[in-house]
């Protein structure tokens, strides 16, 4: 785990807004790498860009200034070599679950049979077996996301990035998928990028957690989580676990508050 897949150096994005001169500023001058292997966690307020950025490496947005560079390449736009898991599952209605995960292996070059093979490996990874003929109507929304991570992983991707996939889930299912993510990140080794507010989840998933200021997004603070792994529920209970959980949260509590108030700081 030594090679930067992404790097990111003095990223700058504003986003034009009619009547303001020079419009938002959302991040401000960003420098991130991330290396091969990786597990990475964004952590911060809502609004202090931790989409944006990932929308950026995702290459869904330009940045206003600064260069991301995927393995040395600029990153011009969408790729599948990097590819992305959303909080709203984003599974196309008609299709089944089987039909889902194959979508993205259609621009390999894939005979119909390598496809349902494939898929089929990767339904099974994410404990979806028995499911493949459902649709998305059919099945609860723990396993549509667990249908959309295995949809992103597919292609086989150098990069997984996730978008707060769990924000829309109660919080028993949001814990069992945390457990089960940290399994198949351990099975598959990807690199993740992946995005949250909850500090929990940043030090049960993570290997790195870089912690971003409120608007403009700027790194504050960068955190290793000295946790072995693999991750299973009792983690939760270890005293490194305890610390910096604790930690986090008096890093982030200011940032919090000036965003939200006191009153609600205290639910994140």
């Amino acid at each position: 785990m030594t090679a930067s897949q992404l790097s990111i150096a003095g990223l700058i994005k504003r986003f034009p807004v009619r009547g303001t001169q020079g419009g938002i500023l959302a991040l401000d001058g960003i420098d991130l790498e991330v290396k091969a292997g990786e597990f990475v966690l964004l952590l911060g307020p809502s609004g202090c860009g931790k989409s944006t950025l990932l929308n950026v490496a995702a290459g869904f947005l330009k940045p206003t200034s600064g260069q991301v560079l995927h393995e040395g390449q600029p990153v011009v736009g969408p790729d599948r070599r990097r590819t992305v898991v959303f909080q709203d599952y984003a599974l196309f209605p008609w299709m089944t679950v089987q039909q889902n995960v194959e979508f993205g292996l259609k621009t390999q070059g894939m005979s119909a049979e390598e496809r349902a093979a494939v898929a089929c490996s990767f339904i099974e990874l994410v404990r979806l077996s028995g499911f493949e003929d459902r649709f998305p109507h059919e099945i609860s929304g723990g396993m549509k996301q667990r249908a959309a991570l295995a949809r992103a992983l597919a292609p086989n991707p150098d990069i997984l990035l996730m978008d707060e996939p769990f924000g829309a889930l109660d919080a028993q299912t949001r814990v069992l998928l945390q457990e089960e993510v940290a399994r198949i990140s351990a099975e598959t080794a990807n690199t993740v990028l992946f995005v949250t507010h909850s500090i929990e989840e940043a030090v049960f998933l993570g290997d790195r957690i870089v912690v971003m200021s409120a608007r403009p997004g700027r790194i504050r603070a960068e955190y290793q989580v000295a946790i072995g792994r693999p991750r299973t529920a009792e983690v939760r209970s270890f005293p490194e676990f305890i610390h910096l959980t604790q930690e986090l949260w008096h890093t982030l509590k200011p940032e919090w508050q000036d965003d939200r108030g006191p009153a609600d700081a205290a639910e994140t």
